[in-house]
């Protein structure tokens, strides 16, 4: 495992940064006690079920590029209540609040994404989907919740300590990851490549693959280190860079995932494998074969490690983190 200054591994540092982020969604996810009860279980259930953090973990260590991030302090939600409040936010911090929203997206996403009417998944991250816990119904609508809540955080920033222009950009990047110019789109375009007939000579086989995997995945992975950069209050130049960082390894992450769908195990997946060739998905290995697919992710990491040349050792675990990314078997 990678070491960074002093003796603290990747590993290590990334478990302080991801219990920042739990206790950031603890806090601003509603109480699970607040009526009516069984959409905000629902919602925490797939929130807070597991997951890498990764989105969250990058938008702040973007913003640390530019300064370090406040000490952590005890937020105390209000258990009766679904309101966030300035107190809330304030202690929770703009960085870790941002990054908790960006985790709320996702996990509505991937409510959505394992739908009957989607990819009609029955586990992730090792336990059942949400909707066979709480029906398909509960469901949808824990994922209409997550998406409300995560922009309820971001207008929110103000009162962690942003002004309120930051507050509006980083909403607008994070509608615009989540928007049909994202991950809707993305998910629109992998519903229409399924089953059909695709092959190496075929040009539009080559570019849907390709927007799928910037849309439905890149996008919030790039919105994440732009939304750090935004918050930490970096150039236009810098976000450019980290822009082209986001871009290389949101395509990294997904290319694996293609990967892993053909070579992983369930038991370290958490899910079950071999889906998309069920499916007849539009795949990496299943377009350009294993190998091929696994040059494109050694290419797509020296476009990463170059990009944050700009930012030096400051983006020593940015650069480790992108090479667990690409080791990663789960």
């Amino acid at each position: 495992m990678s070491r960074l200054k002093g003796t603290s591994t990747v590993a290590e540092a990334l478990r302080e940064r991801v219990e920042r982020v739990e206790e950031a969604l603890h806090a601003l996810l509603p109480h699970p006690s607040a009526f009516p009860e069984v959409i905000h279980e629902s919602m925490r259930y797939s929130t807070l079920g597991g997951g890498k953090r990764l989105r969250a973990v990058l938008l702040m260590e973007a913003a640390a590029l530019v300064s370090p991030l406040p000490a952590a302090r005890r937020a105390s939600p209000d258990e009766a209540s679904v309101h966030i409040t300035p107190e809330l936010m304030r202690s929770v911090g703009a960085a870790p609040a941002a990054g908790a929203a960006v985790e709320m997206v996702h996990a509505f996403s991937l409510i959505h994404d394992d739908l009957p009417c989607m990819d009609d998944d029955d586990l992730r991250r090792g336990k059942p989907t949400n909707h066979k816990v709480y029906g398909e119904g509960i469901a949808v609508l824990a994922g209409d919740g997550l998406l409300a809540r995560a922009f309820e955080v971001t207008a929110r920033l103000p009162w962690a300590g942003t002004d309120h222009q930051t507050a509006a950009l980083v909403t607008a990047e994070l509608a615009m990851a989540v928007g049909s110019g994202g991950i809707v789109g993305g998910q629109v375009a992998d519903i229409q490549s399924e089953s059909r007939s695709f092959d190496d000579s075929s040009l539009d086989s080559h570019e849907t693959l390709a927007y799928i995997h910037a849309h439905k995945t890149g996008a919030l992975f790039v919105a994440s280190l732009r939304i750090g950069g935004i918050i930490g209050g970096m150039t236009p130049d810098e976000l450019a860079q980290l822009t082209s960082f986001g871009e290389s390894i949101g395509l990294v992450f997904q290319i694996v995932d293609d990967i892993l769908d053909v070579e992983g195990e369930a038991s370290a997946m958490g899910k079950n494998v071999g889906g998309d060739e069920e499916r007849g998905k539009l795949t990496y290995p299943a377009l350009y074969g294993l190998d091929a697919s696994k040059r494109r992710v050694a290419e797509e990491m020296e476009r990463a490690g170059s990009a944050l040349d700009v930012f030096g050792e400051k983006a020593a675990f940015l650069r480790a983190l992108a090479e667990a990314m690409a080791l990663r078997r789960s």
